[in-house]
C-alpha cells in the first residue's frame, strides 16, 4: 500500500512539474501586445491600449461563449481570428487584382492569382514588430482592410446575427467596436506573422 502511495505522489509531482513548465513556456513565448499599429505612411491604425481594451469588450460580451479565438471557445459563431484573417486576405487580393488587372481576384488568370497569393503571404507573414518601440508597421492596404472588417463587425454586433446567436445591440458603441476589431486584428496578426528569426507563426 505504501508503494502505491509513493507511485501516486511521484506521478502527481511529475504531472504538475510538466504543467508548470508548459505554463512558463506559454508565458515566455506569448505574442507581444503592440503599443500601437501604424501604417508605413504614418497613420495610426490601432492606438495604445486598444488591443487590451478590445479583449475586455470581448470578455464582457461572453468571450469564448461568442465564437472562438485561436480555435478556443464555442462554435456557434465563427472563430474570429480566422474570420478576420480570411476577410482581410480577400479584401487585399481583390484590391490588388482590381488595381493591376481591372478585375476581381476570382476573375483573373490562375498565374496572376498565384502571384497575388504569394505577395499576400509575404505581406501577412513578414514580422514588422519593433520590440524597442512596441510598434507594428503595416502596409496601408491592411489599414483599409481593417476599416472594412470594422464595418462588418459593427454590423454584426450592432444589428445582431441569428446564425451566430448574437443579439441585437450586443455591442453598439463605436469606440468599443473599434477596440474589439483591434483585438481581432491582433489575434490574426499573431496567428499569421512569423516569429522573430523563424518561418513559423
Amino acid at each position: 500500500m505504501k508503494r502505491l502511495w509513493m507511485v501516486f505522489i511521484a506521478i502527481f509531482v511529475f504531472s504538475f512539474a510538466i504543467l508548470g513548465w508548459i505554463g512558463s513556456e506559454v508565458y515566455r513565448q506569448k505574442p507581444p501586445i503592440p503599443f500601437e499599429v501604424v501604417t508605413s505612411d504614418g497613420l495610426t491604425m490601432i492606438a495604445d491600449g486598444e488591443v487590451s481594451e478590445g479583449q475586455n469588450v470581448w470578455q464582457a460580451m461572453g468571450g469564448m461563449q461568442v465564437g472562438s479565438i485561436w480555435g478556443h471557445g464555442s462554435y456557434v459563431a465563427p472563430d474570429w481570428t480566422a474570420d478576420y484573417l480570411h476577410r482581410e486576405a480577400l479584401y487585399i487580393l481583390d484590391s490588388w487584382a482590381k488595381a493591376e488587372f481591372a478585375q476581381d481576384y476570382g476573375s483573373v488568370k490562375p498565374e496572376q492569382q498565384a502571384m497575388l497569393r504569394q505577395r499576400l503571404q509575404d505581406t501577412l507573414r513578414k514580422n514588422t514588430y519593433d520590440p524597442q518601440t512596441g510598434r507594428i508597421t503595416v502596409a496601408p492596404i491592411r489599414a483599409q482592410a481593417f476599416e472594412q472588417n470594422l464595418k462588418h463587425y459593427s454590423e454584426i454586433f450592432t444589428n445582431g446575427n441569428d446564425s451566430y446567436a448574437i443579439q441585437r445591440n450586443a455591442q453598439s458603441d463605436p469606440v468599443k467596436l473599434h477596440q474589439l476589431s483591434s483585438f481581432f486584428f491582433w489575434t490574426s496578426w499573431a496567428a499569421a506573422t512569423n516569429r522573430p528569426d523563424k518561418i513559423i507563426s
